[in-house]
């Protein structure tokens, strides 16, 4: 099993994305995935995710495993969940993820567990 996790301030993610706006989410959701950002909650949780997902793959965002690579969905209870692209799954032999997003108090907090 292989962990991952990221804590970002909500309030920078808001600045970056009140500065550049949809060039900024185009850079690291795809169109899916932004339409599910309600918040600026919302959003930083998927910027930590997506983290969290590269560190635990041991990495990080890299020429190897970019954002797009990485995407997160919700299933009918509103729980997150992730799936790579196929050349990530079989570059680093994924056979399970787990996904965990949370924010409080300015901040957002992912972690990721790969089988």
């Amino acid at each position: 099993m292989r962990i991952g996790c990221d804590i970002v301030a909500i309030s920078r993610i808001d600045t970056i994305y009140q500065k550049h706006g949809n060039a900024f989410l185009d850079k690291f959701l795809n169109q899916n995935e932004q339409k599910l950002i309600k918040s600026s909650s919302t959003l930083a949780g998927f910027w930590a995710a997506k983290e969290a997902a590269s560190k635990a793959l041991g990495i990080g965002i890299s020429k190897e495993c970019g954002f797009l690579d990485i995407e997160i969905s919700k299933d009918n209870k509103n729980a997150p969940h992730l799936k790579f692209a196929s050349h990530i799954l079989e570059n680093f032999k994924i056979n399970s993820t787990s996904l965990s997003i949370s924010h409080d108090n300015g901040f957002a907090i992912a972690v990721v567990a790969l089988g």
